[in-house]
Order: structure tokens, then sequence, then C-alpha cells
């Protein structure tokens, strides 16, 4: 059976255990065989020559691993290789100069290093892990028989029914069945604000129930669950290679050949080994290694908090160079649901009779189609009026019996068969006539209504220089050309998922780079074509939200230029990392080649090259505290 929580891996798998247990082991015996030989050379007379074993032995402890992981780079280069190959050649270089107190205590050093590189890696699995404990524990499941059962989170399966409590965390993702709540789902949606649900409601894993009693549906569990896609980003972005990283590892070797020119100028131009030592430890990209992994994770961290799930760094990078928006209608734009947006009253109705919206509210109750759903809602809290012979024709409309007369309710072509000639008014959307014994009482006209942040987050987009913005939609021209115009937007109608798809692929053969937000699947091909295609999570088709690059798990369309503003901070950050690990690198080296880092160069450029990891880790936090509300 499918488990609900995603476990929490250690912060340190067993084979990263065990390599860290045994180089700080090595790494605290060379420590001490490097102190005992300094005290036997200051204290004890005539020591230095078992002073001086000492301190070989303290140096052979750390080399061999750092003289294995740079023979293994030669066949695999990547930065974290370049970086160990440098090393061994400088200890490889003091023990043949013969100083091998700078031998021991340069491993040593550059341990150091690791441990701060490690630092940044378990931060963000830190991190990883307490998303992980939200969906952990127990939950009430209620049997089919009757009666409820506590049960772990992990032996969940879709179909499951749950009984959520206040404090009580959802453990799966679900629909609720009954009941009413305020939920805090920050951790997944990033909505700061608590979210009301009722039945019908989504829920996510880990939300927190602030008040009231649920029964929830369970519908997904495990990785496949809100919360268990934002760890798995997370964990994908823990290994990631941006662009840039690409870039400079495929110029690794000449990397390499530079340093080792520069050393050898610094040797023989009167710098000595200590010179050509520490150049060879201060070009060490060791700011490099972390410059994009730690700027990924956090980027992904950040994005996760704001409730925008990026299922890598390379689209987190695409995000900053879009500069088109390809936008679907229905369930995307609007609220996927029909509402009146405007009632022209034909003739008052008789004495004693009820309003017109309160008669076609009564009829509609008795259907299930989505404009009754919409006529229904007119009657808010009141209880339908008494009718009698009920009868609905699909796709056309009701009829039936009241105190008053004969009601018609239904499209101007079913009023025009039942009796009611009266003729329809020229609209852009839906539109419902009632009639009361063949007389006409009301127009009801009804609209799929734009999202209530519709247009600001529109207006955000084109300041961010998403100036052309194109509706692509499945209706009708007049409905699909009247939203557009209210947005200012340009709009194709009866778009099939093939002609979404050839006018994505038109807009990037004219060079643009389209950002295409959609749910639904039709527009699962234009979300795969596009150079990001965004799905909306919470109500979007499964199908939608697995094509697509980035997932909105609240819905809300404002996170689309959030989602913009956060990636282009991203990759000026990721930029600032590589000229801070560079910059650093090369005005460290070109110090240690001139012979400024004084007699002990080789451990001065080792304690000074961990400050540009420092840098880099500071500089990548920045991406944490990035918050909108």
């Amino acid at each position: 059976m499918s488990g609900c929580a995603h476990h929490a891996a250690p912060l340190l798998d067993a084979d990263e255990q065990r390599r860290a247990g045994r180089r700080l082991l090595l790494t605290m015996l060379a420590g001490g065989l490097l102190l005992l030989a300094a005290c036997w050379h200051l204290f004890v007379a005539n020591g230095d020559a078992l002073a001086l074993l000492l301190a070989g032995a303290a140096s052979l402890l750390l080399a061999a691993p750092t003289l294995r992981a740079a023979w293994h780079s030669l066949s695999q280069p990547d930065l974290h290789g370049l970086a160990d190959l440098l090393v061994a050649l400088a200890i490889v270089g003091a023990w043949a100069a013969g100083d091998l107190a700078s031998a021991a205590l340069l491993p040593i050093l550059m341990e150091l290093g690791h441990v701060l590189e490690e630092r940044s890696l378990l931060g963000s699995r830190e991190a990883i892990r307490a998303l992980a404990e939200l969906g952990r524990g127990s939950c009430r499941r209620l049997l089919p028989k009757g009666g409820v059962e506590e049960v772990d989170n992990d032996h969940l399966a879709p179909g499951d029914r749950l009984e959520i409590h206040p404090g009580d965390r959802i453990p799966a993702d679900g629909i609720v069945l009954d009941g009413h709540a305020s939920l805090d789902a920050s951790p997944v949606t990033g909505e700061a604000q608590p979210q009301d649900v009722a039945p019908g409601s989504p829920v996510y894993a880990g939300a927190l129930s602030l008040d009231g009693a649920l029964r929830i549906e369970v519908s997904r569990v495990g990785a496949q669950s809100a919360l268990g896609r934002v760890i798995e980003l997370m964990q994908a972005a823990e290994s990631s290679k941006p662009a840039i990283t690409r870039f400079i590892e495929r110029h690794a070797s000449a990397y390499l050949t530079v340093a080792l020119a520069v050393a050898a100028i610094a040797w023989f131009t009167g710098g000595g080994s200590q010179a050509a030592l520490a150049v060879l430890v201060a070009a060490c990209p060791c700011a490099l290694v972390i410059a994009a992994p730690s700027t990924a994770v956090a980027g992904v961290a950040a994005a996760a908090r704001h409730g925008i799930l990026i299922r890598g760094p390379a689209f987190l990078e695409e995000l900053a160079d879009v500069d088109t928006l390809v936008i679907d209608k229905t369930g995307t734009l609007t609220d996927g649901r029909l509402a009146v947006q405007q009632i022209d009253i034909a003739a008052a109705a008789e004495a004693g009779a009820p309003a017109p919206e309160r008669l076609a509210a009564s009829l509609a109750a008795a259907s299930s189609h989505p404009v009754s759903r919409a006529l229904a809602a007119l009657g808010g809290d009141a209880p339908p009026l008494p009718l009698s012979g009920v009868r609905e024709t699909p796709g056309m409309g009701l009829q039936a019996d009241s105190d008053w007369g004969r009601l018609t309710l239904g499209r101007p072509e079913w009023l025009s068969r039942c009796g009611c000639q009266t003729p329809a008014p020229q609209v852009a959307g839906s539109l419902a006539g009632l009639a009361l014994d063949g007389r006409l009482l009301a127009w009801f006209h009804l609209a799929d209504s734009p999202r209530p942040e519709a247009a600001e987050a529109l207006r955000q987009l084109r300041e961010l220089g998403l100036a052309r913005q194109l509706l692509l939609s499945g209706d009708r021209a007049d409905t699909a050309r009247a939203l557009a115009e209210k947005l200012g937007l340009e709009a194709e109608a009866q778009a099939l998922p093939e002609d979404k798809l050839a006018h994505v692929r038109a807009e990037i053969a004219a060079g643009r780079s389209p950002l295409v937000v959609g749910d639904g699947i039709n527009d699962t091909l234009a979300l795969k074509a596009g150079a990001v295609g965004v799905a909306l999570g919470a109500r979007g088709a499964d199908v939608a939200v697995a094509a697509a690059d980035v997932v909105l798990t609240g819905n809300n369309l404002l996170r689309l230029a959030t989602a913009i503003r956060l990636s282009r901070r991203c990759r000026a950050i990721l930029g600032a990392n590589v000229l801070i690990g560079l910059g650093w690198s090369a005005g460290l080296t070109a110090l240690a080649a001139a012979g400024w880092l004084g007699p002990a160069g080789v451990l001065s450029a080792a304690l000074l090259h961990n400050v540009g990891t420092l840098l880099v880790m500071g500089n990548s936090g920045r991406i944490l505290r990035y918050r909108e509300d």
C-alpha cells in the first residue's frame, strides 16, 4: 500500500555518514600527530627527527583520500574534482619541498572548506526534513461498516475516508466531504491567510486544521501529494547544475592549465615552492562548487514557500527570460464556474408572487446543469419554493407548476418552444429566460467570471516585460473576446489542443519565449511546447500538472509574477556567486603568486580560500529571505 508520509531520510545517507566519520577520525588523528610533532620539536632536545616523522605520518593520513579523489577526478572531471586535484598537487609539492608540516596542515585546513560546503548542503536537507515531518504521524480512518481506527499515515491509500479534528494536520491530499474549517496551508500553498474549506474543497497534506471538524476523502498520498512533490523538487535541486556551472566545468582543463602555469611562473620568478604551492591552493574553486546548488536549493525552497512548485533549476532559469504570456481561459483565467452577471426584468410578477430571481432559483434547484447551479445560487440560503410536476429537457431547460402558474426556465429556444415568443437579446455569454404562463419575466445573463486577481496579475506581468498576452480558448469567439477586451488581451477562440500547440510554436518561431499557463487536458500539448509551462495544481487535470514545468498549488495567478521575480533574483544572485567565487580565487591566486601571503603562504591560502565559500553561502541565503504577501 502506498504510504502517505514522505519519509525524511537521514541528513546524510549511510555511505556519507561512513565517509564523514572516517574523514573526521583521520583529521583528528592527523591534528593530534601534528600537535605532538610541534611539542616534540619545541620542548624536546634533539627531537627534530621524531617531530619530522610525526609530521610525515600526519600528512600521510589525510593525503591518501585526497590523492584517491584527485585520481578519480581525472576520469570524471567536475568542480569538486578540480579542487581535489589542485590540493593533491599542492600536497605532493609540499612533500617534494620537504615541508611536511604544510603537507599535513593543508588537508586539515581544506577539510574545513568541506565542512562549510556540507553545512550548506545539510541546511537544505534540514529544510527538506522539516517538510517531511509535516506528513508523519497517525490519523483517524473511518471504517466502511462504521467506527474509527487509528492508523499510521504511511498506511493510507486513495479512497480512504478520514476524520480531522481541530489541531490535526491533514495527512494526505484530499477532498472535503463534510464539515467546515479554517486551515493553515502555508507550508504547501504559500498563502499566509487561513484557508476556509467546505464540502468539495481540496485540502493538502501538511495543512493544519485551526478550527472545525472535517471528513475528507484521500486523493493523493506519498510522493504524489503536493507536500511530497515539494520535497522531491528540493531534493532534485540539490544535485542540479545550472548552465553557468556546466560552462565552467567544460573549461575545467583550461582552468587547471592556467593555475599550473601561474604556479610555475611564481616558482621560477623567485617566489619559491611556498608561492607555487600557495597558488595551487588559492586556485581551488571551492566557492564555485557550492555557488550553483546553494542558489538552486534556496530558489526552489523560496518558491515552494510561495506555493510555486518548480520541477528543476533549469526552469527556474528559463522563467527569468519569458517575454510572452499564452493563457487558457476556463478554469485558468476564470473561476471555471458560471455566475449570473446581469438580470433584465421584462415584466413584473403578479401581485403576491415572488420575485423572478426567487422563482428561477427554486426551479433551477431541481437540476444539476452548470447553468441551473448558477441560477440556484440566486436563492441564497432561502429554501426553494414548493413546485410540482418538475420536468427537465436535457440541454434545453425546465418546467414546473407553481401556485402562481406554469414556470418555464431555460434557453431562448426552449422558451419559444413552450409558447413564449419574446425575442432574445444578442449577448456574448450564456442566456437563460424565465416565463410564467408564457409571459416572459426576466432574462439572466451568465458568464464565467475572471478570477478576482486576474487583472492585477496581468498588469504585473506586463510590468515584468510580458507585454504580449494571448488568450487561447476553446469557447465561442464572442465569449472569449468579451473577456479578452475586459482584461486587455489578444484572443484566439474555438482553439482545439492542436491549435493551441500551433500558436505556441508560432510564438517560439517568431523569436519569443512564451510562458504557457493552463489547467486542462486540452492544454497539455501547449504546456509541453512552451519555454515554461505552468499548471494550476489545485483544480488542474492530473495530466496537465504532469506536463507542466511549474505548478501553482494555490491557484493564485499573482504567483506567476512572483515566480518570474524570484527567478530573476536567483539568476542575479547566482551570477554574483560565480563572480565572488572566480574573483576571490583570482585575487587570492594573484596574491599568492606575488608572494604577499607571507612565509606560510600555503596555509594562509588554505585559510583565506574558505572565506570565499562563506561569502557565497551568505549571498545564497538572501534568497531564503525573499517574501511576497
